[in-house]
């Protein structure tokens, strides 16, 4: 069996490459996938880029399969999707989800893959690590039936969360963007959309995903008096000011952090991370969240494609990698 691969790294911030790879041999443990699609998630994935991973942060934020260190070489990423070449009989011949770089073939083992229900496109599953962090999301800050709720920030995040929330009965909700064209999404998502100046207040639950000092402060006025605003932006190493001072203890606000690295306290209990990735795989028979992919390039085209999803020139939600002759899935 052929073990030639190649993968694409960040040589040094600003800088990608591809390189020549040559596969371990799999054990019995673990098996051989050839990618199909992945997908590049534009906030961290961008942020790894330009090189603004804090060096506080180097070791949180490694990716479960990166190679190398930040901010650079490294090879890093994390929404792959691929067909099972080798493995048990069971796997094989499956499409299956896995965190791993951008890499046209690789061999891990046989408890890094989640296998795809044959109701999701393998095209829309590489948005699966994306509603899986909206999953987790929603377990640390449960909304309640009949609650109003905003999303400010229209981005891949906040948008997976959207359409987490579009299916919770009697919800009041709004995705809140500043970017005019993220109302068409928003439409795709059968979420109704403002702009920041025009948001509906009084909300028991403010999601926080734009990632500006802007947008948290209007996510402070949306929320009602001892309201909750759940912040999902990560900054990586910027500094953010925010008006704590006015009526913020007055009106007793919550505002409460959440990170998709580990299983929210609240289902910790009952849930791994296992459970959590497959009920987002499950979510994903929805074909409403094909609207989440925004742009498709050839993975050839990553070293070219990255500069220009960090400068803003290709906007995208997640921008979708095809690798080789594809099936059309």
């Amino acid at each position: 069996m052929d073990r030639s691969a190649r993968a694409f790294w960040l040589r040094s911030p600003g800088h990608g490459e591809i390189r020549d790879v040559t596969l371990p041999e799999p054990s019995r443990d673990e098996v051989v996938v050839r990618t199909l699609w992945s997908g590049v998630s534009r906030g961290t994935e961008t942020l790894v880029f330009r090189g603004g991973v804090p060096g506080s942060q180097h070791t949180v934020m490694r990716a479960p399969f990166q190679e190398g260190d930040f901010p650079g070489p490294v090879k890093y990423g994390y929404l792959n999707v691929g067909v099972v070449e080798e493995g048990p009989e069971h796997l094989t011949g499956r499409t299956v989800f896995c965190l791993y770089p951008h890499q046209t073939r690789y061999v891990v083992p046989l408890a890094a893959v989640t296998p795809v229900p044959e109701s999701v496109p393998a095209a829309r599953a590489v948005l699966a690590g994306t509603v899986e962090t909206a999953v987790n999301a929603l377990w640390d800050a449960p909304p309640l039936i009949g609650d109003r709720v905003a999303v400010v920030g229209g981005g891949m995040i906040g948008c997976s969360v959207a359409a987490l929330l579009a299916r919770f009965p009697g919800v009041r909700l709004q995705l809140v963007d500043a970017d005019p064209a993220r109302a068409a999404t928003a439409a795709a998502l059968g979420v109704d959309f403002a702009a920041p100046e025009d948001a509906l207040g009084e909300c028991d639950l403010v999601v926080h995903a734009s990632a500006t000092e802007r947008g948290l402060a209007r996510s402070l006025e949306l929320v009602r008096t001892e309201g909750t605003v759940l912040e999902l932006s990560w900054y990586g190493d910027r500094l953010v000011s925010l008006p704590l001072g006015e009526a913020f203890h007055s009106r007793r606000l919550v505002l409460r952090s959440s990170q998709v690295g580990t299983v929210s306290p609240a289902r910790r209990a009952t849930r791994d991370y296992g459970d959590r990735l497959a009920l987002a795989l499950d979510l994903l028979t929805d074909p409403a969240l094909d609207a989440l992919v925004t742009g498709e390039s050839a993975f050839d085209e990553l070293p070219d494609l990255l500069p220009k999803l960090v400068s803003g020139e290709v906007p995208a939600l997640c921008h979708r990698i095809r690798y080789g002759d594809q099936n059309g899935k």
